[in-house]
């Protein structure tokens, strides 16, 4: 099998989060940058699983400047065969998936995974637009995959339940939580993953049709209010004219 897998650096989990004066741009001094969960625990380890399993490569795709090749590297040192980068700025999530699906166009991969979102942006958009692009059926947030053959059988988080789907390839996939288990790299990983090419690319002319205009911090949460366990009358009070839910 042909595999393609599309990682993203993302903020780590405990970064705190600002803006510049103008809150047009993250301010990213100081962050701890990983590769995003999403990409890396659930759509890269079940390609490794399905390479495995049926033979085939692994190549990991991203889209960003030079500083990314250290999230690349780690995904090599997991497995990934090769990577390859799209050296540009992104801005959009549309700008990324026209590079992801320009290379992808004429490379016949079987699956071109993704995580079901990036944790920065929260916006699951790019795996649905790539396979727009690339004129592949698409399926979202996938909790399960069995191959057999061509074919395969996914199981996706729904409203409500699970759904079971059967698609043969090429497509495209969003992974989510279930999907496979986290791993770790060990160090014959690490090691070979340092002569493991990463093939820079020059991204395609595209121009961005939307722009970000600002963003904004949530309104801090209130503190805590302390209530004595005999005082029902206030705890009520507090509940019907601040919290409003009763």
């Amino acid at each position: 099998m042909k595999l393609l897998v599309c990682v993203s650096k993302t903020p780590d989990t405990t970064a705190k989060i600002s803006f510049n004066a103008e809150n047009t741009e993250f301010n990213s001094a100081g962050v701890q940058f990983i590769m995003n969960p999403y990409d890396e625990w659930y759509a890269l380890v079940r390609a490794m699983e399905l390479k495995e399993a049926n033979g085939g490569t692994v190549t990991l795709i991203n889209v960003g400047p030079a500083d990314n090749d250290a999230v690349i590297r780690k995904g090599l040192a997991i497995g990934a065969d090769d990577a390859v980068r799209i050296d540009c700025n992104p801005k959009s999530s549309l700008y990324v998936a026209q590079q992801i699906a320009a290379f992808a166009k004429d490379g016949g991969y079987d699956i071109v995974f993704c995580g079901k979102e990036t944790i920065d942006y929260n916006g699951s958009e790019v795996g649905g637009m790539v396979a727009e692009l690339l004129d592949m059926p698409f399926i979202s947030f996938a909790t399960n995959l069995q191959i057999e053959g061509s074919d395969a059988t996914i199981v996706r988080d729904i409203e409500g339940g699970k759904e079971t789907v059967g698609v043969a390839t090429p497509f495209v996939l969003s992974a989510a939580k279930g999907m496979a288990e986290q791993r770790i790299p060990n160090m014959r990983g690490i090691m070979q993953a340092r002569r493991k090419p990463i093939d820079v690319k020059s991204p395609i002319d595209f121009e961005d049709l939307s722009a970000v205009v600002s963003y904004e911090m949530p309104p801090a949460k209130a503190a805590c209010k302390m209530v004595a366990p005999e005082d029902m009358d206030e705890l009520v009070r507090l509940l019907h004219e601040e919290a409003k839910i009763i």
